[in-house]
């Protein structure tokens, strides 16, 4: 890639040290452009002005003498410079194109103000990036992240390390793309599952942006564009990289909270975090709307189930972890399981459950309590541990943790009544807190004391046909990882019977009349049952084992 740049060549700043006067930060915006002062040259042309906000360039250096340095301030479009404690002290200041990535085909990764971009090390270090600089790179399984602060005034440098306290959240960047339908998943029952994973394969997607036109396959063979894209109609989406924390909880039992507050949420306790306790016993309304009023700015919803399927089938293609170094149409490789039984996110199973559900902690499914944050134990390691990585989207620690195991995650995936309303739950005791009909068989009524209504915009929730069981594949919606990932079956660990699908073993429960509510990823107790193409249904009430996701639509 050419990369244009722009030098502002001895840049004069006086500071009155007679005075004892010290400037730390200050801001020079379009309007202090005095060529008597700055020398800024575009193309090796001189000019008096900064590029344009929208020309697609971005800084790539601030070099300054004398121990001043200096960011570019996106919001303001100024440089702000700091540390200016001598007269006559030069920057020069570099703006090369925004770095892009050519297999992306234009779904690069959008910023909003407030975020941040950044490159995470080998070792967890945060550090901030300047968009000129090569800070994702998904040919090699390099996601983009970014990283919401505490403190949104606070600046950090290109380079910088940003410090973990200063940090309230991590996203993850799923640009849009089309995918080559390898299954339709028409299965209305159990039909027996082949051995070594049956139907486990690489899955081909292809990026492209909303501006191109959508394909339409629904045969397999053909290409469709994945529908987690064309609901916001945006050209990707930022995916909390863990499951959603609660602010301020210093045991897992504090992390369990379900604040009856309508539409409002509790927005203020959202934490996306590694190495913290994740948020539990939260209705589904209390979970969508703290999710919402999160980050209105940013489109800020709780992850929908095709948005689960979006980053599972991106995991599962040659851009993530899904497949091996050196294959080409087949893939084994599933998330490793969290088996932190206190639900603190980010973790990751030291090996590899060889079993599903058992009922007691046996050899081949370990798990176990870890109460100190950020220890590792006998069986399971923290975020900070490399080996954790095992347990991302990506196998580095640029992907999606706690997509398997943990807690069971809340999606916005919810069948519909017979009468075409979207179900609150299974009765007046258990349900989501959504107004709406019971729809377990008998139930007519409708809820009148829950939470709220159901949001008016439909682009906030997936909706499956109503059935009485949890076999109907066939009401999968193509690219939400649920029935596509079939045949399905039986599997007995001793005593427990469980219904799974082709793909890892993973859990396979259908939304149905008692619970229509999906589920995604799977317990820390759960095994190889427990996966990234994991599902189960549930009424949508308050569980310690529960918790959900938020996602940005930019």
């Amino acid at each position: 890639m050419s990369k244009k740049l722009f030098f502002v060549f001895a840049f004069v700043i006086f500071a009155f040290l007679f005075f004892n006067i010290k400037y730390y930060e200050f801001e020079v915006s379009e309007k202090d452009m005095d060529s008597s002062l700055i020398g800024l040259t575009i193309d090796g042309s001189s000019t008096t002005n900064f590029p344009d906000r929208d020309s697609g360039y971005a800084i790539e250096s601030i070099l300054c003498d004398k121990g001043a340095s200096g960011v570019w301030d996106y919001k303001n479009w100024a440089l702000r410079l700091r540390n200016v404690v001598q007269s006559r002290t030069k920057c020069q200041v570099n703006f090369v194109s925004k770095y892009s990535e050519n297999i992306l085909n234009g779904t690069d990764p959008v910023l909003k103000d407030g975020m941040i971009p950044v490159i995470i090390e080998n070792d967890g270090t945060v550090k901030k990036v300047s968009l000129g600089w090569e800070w994702y790179d998904y040919e090699t399984q390099r996601w983009a992240n970014a990283v919401i602060l505490n403190h949104e005034t606070e600046t950090y440098y290109d380079g910088d390390v940003i410090p973990e306290s200063a940090i309230e959240s991590y996203f993850v960047w799923i640009p849009r793309y089309k995918y080559q339908i390898f299954n339709t998943g028409n299965y209305t029952g159990k039909d027996g599952v082949s051995t070594d994973y049956g139907l486990t394969k690489v899955i081909h997607v292809e990026f492209e942006t909303k501006d191109v036109s959508k394909s339409t396959g629904n045969t397999v063979g053909s290409w469709v564009t994945h529908p987690a894209f064309t609901s916001f109609e945006t050209n990707g989406m930022w995916v909390g990289k863990f499951e959603t924390g609660y602010k301020g909880a210093t045991s897992t039992e504090g992390a369990q909270q379900n604040p009856n507050n309508g539409v409002n949420g509790t927005p203020d306790k959202v934490m996306i975090k590694p190495n913290v306790y994740s948020w539990r016993n939260i209705q589904v309304a209390n979970a969508y709307w703290t999710s919402y009023n999160y980050k209105r700015e940013y489109d800020s919803h709780m992850m929908k189930n095709m948005e689960w399927g979006a980053v599972a089938y991106l995991q599962h293609s040659k851009y993530g972890s899904g497949v091996y170094a050196g294959t080409s149409e087949s893939a084994k490789a599933s998330v490793r399981i969290n088996n932190n039984a206190s639900y603190m996110t980010g973790y990751a199973s030291k090996k590899e459950p060889t079993c599903g559900y058992t009922s007691t902690n046996e050899e081949c499914n370990r798990y176990e309590n870890i109460n100190t944050l950020g220890a590792d134990g006998t069986y399971t390691v923290n975020y900070f541990n490399s080996v954790s990585n095992l347990a991302s989207t990506t196998g580095n620690y640029s992907g999606i943790y706690d997509m398997s195991g943990g807690a069971w995650e809340y999606v916005m995936g919810v069948m519909l009544h017979t009468n075409g309303r979207p179900c609150s739950g299974k009765d007046v005791t258990s349900n989501s807190g959504f107004n709406g009909p019971y729809c377990n068989v008998g139930q007519t009524q409708s809820l009148s004391d829950g939470v709220s209504n159901f949001p008016t915009d439909t682009r906030y929730y997936d909706t499956y046909v109503y059935a009485t069981d949890d076999e109907h594949y066939n009401r999968r919606i193509l690219g939400d990882a649920t029935g596509e990932m079939g045949p399905f079956t039986d599997r007995a660990y001793g005593s427990p019977v469980r219904q799974v699908g082709s793909w890892h073993d993973d859990e396979a429960w259908f939304v149905g009349s008692w619970e229509p509510w999906f589920l995604r990823s799977g317990a820390h107790t759960g095994g190889s049952d427990t996966g990234v193409f994991g599902f189960d249904d549930d009424s949508g009430s308050v569980w310690s084992w529960v918790s959900f996701r938020v996602v940005l639509s930019v």
